[in-house]
């Protein structure tokens, strides 16, 4: 699969800690790719972009989510684009309510990340913050980051993966936060 001893490009869409790196290392593993590396491209039209114009080898990207449905992003783009899907396969997701470390329940005005990840967690929303703020942003991983750097309020609570908040200094407010105790997202790998 790796041509000689050149490094395999992943683009994936996601910042640093979002699912599709998760998805992108578990590409890595079944594939036994030696050399890798992952390339996080935050949206599905710059994943395919990419793949199409050959920055990347591989693109990842989600597809759909047994909780909240197709991923309307990755549509738009895959039509967009001239591509090959090589596979598909799924992971199971697991959402995390994340703060600013020190920020508690009763400090928080607004709670964001990406629409799909909003989807699966909709009840969970309604019955715990429904006098509270809910914000569509671009990546459940780059609000995280955002969060960090002071983008976003201390005021807000994201919605993104554990990983996020290792790698970016935030704190768990609630664990596995989906509304369905089995979520599992399918992601393509998309080629030339």
């Amino acid at each position: 699969m790796s041509k000689g001893n050149r490094t395999i490009k992943i683009g994936v869409m996601g910042a640093r800690g979002s699912f599709s790196e998760k998805a992108g290392e578990e590409y890595i593993q079944t594939e036994k790719l030696e050399r890798a590396e992952i390339v996080p491209l935050v949206s599905a039209e710059a994943v395919l972009g990419a793949v199409e114009n050959g920055e990347v080898d591989r693109g990842i990207f989600p597809i759909e989510n047994s909780n909240g449905g197709v991923v309307l992003e990755a549509v738009h783009a895959m039509a967009a684009h001239v591509f090959q899907i090589e596979r598909m396969f799924e992971i199971d997701v697991h959402h995390m309510l994340l703060v600013k470390p020190g920020i508690t329940a009763s400090h928080i005005t607004t709670v964001t990340s990406h629409d799909q990840a909003l989807k699966q967690c909709r009840m969970y929303l309604k019955r715990a913050w429904d006098h509270t703020d809910i914000e569509v942003y671009e990546d459940t991983a780059k609000a995280a980051e955002d969060l960090a750097k002071g983008i976003l309020p201390d005021t807000t609570a994201v919605i993104a993966p554990r990983r996020c908040a290792e790698i970016y200094g935030l704190e768990i407010l609630e664990e596995s936060i989906q509304d369905l105790k089995f979520n599992y997202t399918t992601f393509v790998v998309a080629v030339k």
